[in-house]
């Protein structure tokens, strides 16, 4: 069939073509059929839209993927990728092949899988999981196809978080101690999935996070570190597509984060990593068996890379500082560089880097970097090299003007501080996109309160969005408060 190919201004992923009805009828076409468009020696794939509004018969739509072909085209049906066919396997929980892998990897970064058959893909490894060989195979197709950064220097270290607990911003404080003992970490953040605030989120208070390679390279040549949004480097782009296919349904699955985790970190010429598997009710692993295993799994990937991997299991059961949303989470990160801050952070963020210096060989403790000012001295440094104030102060980190501070309506001890219904309440409230809004937390686990006192207060940015907050605490109760004689009977 001969189509007049125009450019339409329609926002995709993939490259898509809207075919009027009329067209699509003698073609034989259905909605996410694909396509062969021909113009002289240029060929491309589309995947079909269907429309009687937006071209007329005699037009073929071509979105920005494939806008290098207009004019007088041929169109043919094409039949699907091979990877769709994979795809289907892993739904019908058959374990793939290594070049199986390969083939969805090299289709989902060239933009050949529809948003359907993406999705396919993911719900297919959330509910078989992801066998040790599918994994470590994810793992270098993934690393192969994107940018990799190679050093002229050794060890290079780096630090993850598997996520799920709220606040849990060690991070920029993490690369502040590593960075300013000489160690380099040139450090990729992810944003946030299901969390109130990414590491790249809540950096981007302080400074920008996209920088190319080239950029990143500069900044820590002269830093020794960075904290960089992972997206904008193109390192394991298809891991980013992947991440996006996930975010609706806010899933995770272990196997994937593995690959995900470990793919970045290959290809941003990591030597040494230590990856925090926090644990517990709320968290994303649960029990200290399922993070012993998925530990096991980290180190034994990782080595398959070529990488040494050192797996820190922690405590995940609460949110980790006070802060959550990234304005709050930047100050408990300034503050707790400063010498004072949620003393867990602190701590935490000590343990973590330490390994990290014990791995490079330093001879300064983490302990030391960080009470001398050490720390805090570098982490400006960083900030400024990546165009942000490097004399900022908490006080410049201002929340939402939109706040209410809820009490407890009972004395007693404070048993549970949920970090999934935290993390829902501060994003309910606008984070992580308004950077302002958030939740506050006044009280720990184990905490002794007496009628009236303040459990959390709530920041927005918008009214409606403090409302709309307001109305999930009241449905959903994420801080548990048990009467005191109550809670010495259980525990007794």
């Amino acid at each position: 069939m001969r189509l007049t190919a125009r450019e339409i201004d329609i926002g995709t992923r993939t490259p898509t073509v809207l075919l009027n009805s009329t067209d699509a009828s003698e073609l034989g076409a259905h909605p996410l059929d694909r396509v062969r468009i021909r113009h002289g020696p240029d060929v491309a794939t589309g995947i079909v839209e269907i429309t009687d509004e937006l071209v007329d018969p005699g037009l073929l739509g071509v979105t920005r993927q494939i806008s290098h072909i207009t004019g007088e085209v041929e169109i043919t049906l094409a039949s699907k990728p091979d990877s769709a066919a994979h795809i289907t396997k892993k739904l019908d929980d058959v374990e793939l092949e290594r070049e199986e892998i390969d083939a969805v990897v090299r289709d989902i970064n060239r933009d050949l899988l529809s948003d359907v058959e993406l999705g396919a893909f993911v719900s297919g490894v959330y509910a078989h999981g992801l066998s040790r060989a599918e994994i470590m195979s994810l793992t270098d197709s993934m690393v192969e196809i994107g940018e990799t950064m190679q050093w002229d220097r050794e060890p290079i270290v780096d630090k993850h978080s598997i996520g799920g607990v709220a606040g849990n911003r060690v991070t920029p404080i993490v690369v502040s101690i590593v960075a300013a003992a000489g160690v380099t970490i040139p450090k990729s953040s992810s944003r946030a999935v299901t969390s109130a605030a990414g590491t790249a989120d809540t950096m981007e208070v302080f400074c920008d996070v996209s920088f190319s390679v080239s950029e990143v390279r500069e900044i820590v040549t002269e830093t020794n570190g960075c904290v960089v949004w992972g997206g904008a480097v193109n390192l394991s782009p298809v891991d980013d597509k992947i991440i996006r296919a996930e975010t609706p349904l806010s899933l995770d699955p272990p196997g994937q984060v593995i690959a995900s985790v470990l793919s970045k970190k290959k290809s941003a010429g990591a030597t040494h990593v230590v990856i925090d598997l926090p644990y517990g009710e709320g968290a994303k692993v649960e029990s200290l068996h399922d993070a012993r295993e998925m530990a096991e799994d980290f180190t034994r990937v990782g080595t398959n890379l070529g990488m040494e991997i050192d797996c820190a299991i922690t405590r995940g059961e609460q949110p980790i500082g006070r802060g959550i949303g990234p304005v709050l989470e930047a100050r408990d990160v300034l503050d707790a560089l400063d010498g004072d801050g949620p003393a867990d952070l602190r701590s935490k963020s000590v343990r973590l880097a330490q390994i990290l210096l014990d791995a490079a060989g330093a001879e300064e403790t983490a302990a030391e970097l960080l009470g001398t000012g050490a720390a805090e001295a570098k982490f400006r440094e960083i900030v400024g090299a990546q165009n942000g104030d490097p004399d900022v102060s908490s006080e410049d980190l201002t929340p939402g003007p939109y706040e209410e501070t809820i009490h407890t309506d009972r004395g007693g001890v404070v048993t549970h501080v949920d970090n999934k219904l935290v993390n829902e309440l501060a994003r309910r409230a606008g984070a992580p996109k308004d950077h302002g809004a958030g939740v506050y937390l006044h009280c720990r686990t184990r905490d002794e309160l007496t009628d009236g006192d303040p459990l959390l207060t709530l920041y927005a940015e918008k009214r409606d969005k403090l409302e709309q907050a307001r109305t999930f605490w009241t449905a959903n109760s994420p801080i548990r408060v048990h009467d005191s004689e109550a809670v010495l009977i259980e525990q007794w």
